[in-house]
């Protein structure tokens, strides 16, 4: 869709370990364009370049081509990135489990530069993803929610009194790294036995795996996510023990969650999620067997964004309204 320059306000780019999604935004929140490409996934260190400039440069060319399409000035316009991690105040990438090629990099330095610009907004992607949702979504209105999107990894983020919660430095919601087993896997972060290594993509994949392995799953079933939500879906017995299992690891982690923060809705987002509402109903029910006082309280509402893959684009967009101001 083709939008002129008074409908189009802001772009925002959610940057994923895999791919990077842009979008144009007018100020009802309506995606007037979106752009997605790979990210680049070469070391830039090993070539010569400074950290993150390939992702830096891949960002920068895709602002620039859907400016030009809505007709904005990306040099001017409100721009806001939305990327995996721990950000620090200063927009600098700390650590980043699935986007290690640009660890230690201002990203909104790097993409400001190539696009002669002194204002970039950057945030993590959940951080994003959930303002997104507060302010055109599922948690519109709702003053405690809590955000977790289920991607490669484990992302995620709170609404507290009705304000994104970041923490002294900026890294809170690292939801994913809640240890629920010491005697797990090794997750990319450099613990063992993360949430996100049962209840991501990477941890589907580990249970499917592990199943498959015992002969407890197909080796159809156990090819990707998609095959399994598939089985499952089709009635195959083994494969929906594989996502009930899935669902109490996911369950598991969020009432430690609403042991922490006592949010009256509790939003699922991201790729694993996408289109499969076969989590939503289990996952409910093993979340009122797990929550503390579960007997005795209401349980959080637990909902699918309204946003969907868009979110973290759309909540990156509203960031760079703000810095711009």
């Amino acid at each position: 869709m083709r939008a002129t320059s008074t409908e189009a306000t802001s772009i925002g780019v959610d940057v994923g370990g895999t791919k990077i999604l842009s979008v144009a935004l007018s100020p009802t929140g309506a995606i007037l364009a979106r752009k997605k490409i790979p990210t680049p996934q070469q070391i830039d260190s090993a070539i010569g370049n400074p950290v993150g400039s390939s992702v830096a440069a891949a960002v920068a060319e895709t602002v620039a081509v859907l400016a030009a399409e809505v007709g904005l000035s990306p040099t001017t316009c409100a721009l806001g990135l939305g990327v995996p991690g721990m950000v620090d105040h200063s927009g600098t990438l700390i650590f980043a489990p699935n986007l290690h090629g640009a660890i230690g990099a201002n990203i909104a330095h790097l993409v400001g530069d190539r696009l002669n610009r002194a204002e970039v907004g950057v945030d993590n992607d959940a951080n994003c993803a959930a303002v997104a949702e507060h302010h055109f979504g599922a948690a519109r209105g709702v003053d405690h929610a809590l955000l977790v999107t289920l991607g490669t990894g484990i992302g995620g983020a709170a609404i507290i009194n009705g304000q994104l919660l970041r923490g002294a430095h900026g890294f809170a919601g690292e939801f994913g790294h809640l240890m629920v087993d010491p005697a797990g896997p090794a997750c990319p972060c450099g613990g063992k036995g993360c949430l996100e290594r049962y209840a991501s993509g990477a941890g589907l994949r580990h249970l499917s795996t592990e199943a498959a392995a015992k002969g407890e799953l197909s080796p159809e079933a156990a090819e990707s996510p998609e095959s399994l939500f598939n089985a499952a879906k089709s009635g195959e017995h083994d494969a929906l023990a594989v996502v009930d299992r899935f669902c109490w690891w996911l369950a598991r982690g969020i009432a430690n969650l609403c042991a922490c923060f006592d949010p009256e809705l509790v939003l699922l987002g991201g790729g694993v999620l996408e289109g499969h509402e076969i989590v939503l109903g289990p996952t409910s029910q093993y979340l009122r067997d797990e929550l503390e006082g579960g007997q005795h309280r209401t349980p959080p509402r637990l909902e699918a964004t309204a946003l969907g893959p868009d979110a973290g684009a759309v909540g990156a967009a509203l960031l760079g309204e703000r810095t711009k101001r």
